[in-house]
């Protein structure tokens, strides 16, 4: 009997375990700097909701700057306001396309047909205004990507082995799973035998 509360548990414990594993999960990751030339560019900006229950309002600024030039003002190329995405005049009007989320946690931008002139700061402003019953607070994330334009895409060996690491790591959890079943089923046979024997 105790040996099967124990297969129990574990069983519980592994499904928990898968369970949470495959909810959602909001991470921030930086966006790529390096844009090909003539090709697109998605320029990545995470704003993780840190309470879902709360409802927020949320507006979404993404401006430019160029490297050249200490001078020269940051333009305005970008708004996201009331679920309405908004191109705005400047350098990079015409090859801009929205491709955030729904919830707006993922706020980026797609370059279509990256020129080198493309090159510079951009800036992501993700201002939220919770909704409490007495007060609005108000938040402002900033998020900076520096953007260099090549002419031919440079190897990442540190993606190539990212994914070899993930694959590894996919195998070994599977080994590990199966392992677990086999070892729980024995546990599960052999409780049934010592019951079996002991009701004859």
């Amino acid at each position: 009997m105790l040996t099967q509360t124990r297969v129990h548990l574990h069983t519980l414990v592994l499904l928990i375990f898968i369970v949470h594993l495959s909810q959602p999960v909001c991470v921030n990751i930086p966006s790529e700097t390096e844009a090909v030339l003539g090709k697109s560019m998605m320029l990545t900006c995470i704003s993780c909701l840190r309470r879902e229950e709360v409802k927020a309002k949320t507006r979404v600024d993404w401006y430019y700057k160029p490297k050249i030039g200490k001078d020269i003002p940051k333009t305005h190329i970008y708004k996201y306001e009331g679920d309405t995405a908004v191109e705005l005049d400047g350098p990079l009007k015409g090859r801009l396309t929205w491709n955030g989320s729904q919830d707006l946690q993922d706020v980026s931008i797609q370059i279509h047909y990256v020129t080198y002139n493309d090159s510079g700061i951009y800036e992501c402003h993700v201002l939220r205004e919770f909704e409490f019953n007495f007060f609005t607070p108000s938040v402002l994330i900033i998020n900076n990507i520096t953007l260099k334009v090549k002419e031919k895409a440079s190897e990442d060996t540190t993606a190539l082995y990212s994914e070899i690491m993930m694959y590894v790591l996919l195998v070994f959890l599977t080994c590990w799973l199966l392992v677990e079943m086999v070892y729980c089923y024995r546990k599960i046979s052999k409780s049934d035998e010592q019951a079996q024997d002991t009701a004859y």
